[in-house]
């Protein structure tokens, strides 16, 4: 359970709120409003994706991500430039552990710069800081 001390940190980086249960569901709820959240859905599929370990599973999860969201028309399609896309495309027969590397860096610096400051002025943010806020001075004060 996260408190309000780990709420504020939230909004030092984008890696805090993407590290934590509560504020990623927060920030996917974010996203989901700005017709956005395919962003943080390609780069945990690629988190996810980094961790597998036999060469068939690579394969299918490699294929899977490629078409729910680099291929043309992709269901999730990621905004991601032609040239990362190209690259992607020509290596998805044989995958690497690596080759969403460069699409994954490039949506996660369109999170932090462009998404991620707005999330930080959002309603969705303010009502998590207030509900950990209330819930802290509940705590800390049983007599009231």
């Amino acid at each position: 359970r996260s408190n309000s001390g780990e709420t504020m940190a939230w909004s030092e980086s984008v890696d805090t709120v993407l590290s934590n249960k509560e504020g990623l569901a927060a920030f996917r709820t974010f996203l989901k409003s700005e017709f956005s959240e395919e962003n943080v859905e390609f780069w945990l599929a690629c988190e996810d994706f980094k961790k597998t370990k036999s060469s068939t599973k690579i394969a299918l999860k490699a294929q899977k991500i490629y078409s729910n969201f680099i291929q043309a028309d992709a269901p999730k399609e990621i905004n991601i430039d032609f040239h990362t896309k190209n690259d992607i495309s020509q290596n998805i027969s044989e995958p690497t552990l690596s080759c969403f590397d460069a699409a994954q860096s490039s949506i996660y610096c369109l999170m932090a710069k462009d998404s991620f400051p707005r999330f930080l002025r959002s309603e969705v943010y303010k009502e998590l800081v207030k509900k950990h806020q209330d819930r802290n001075q509940k705590r800390w004060l049983p007599f009231l």
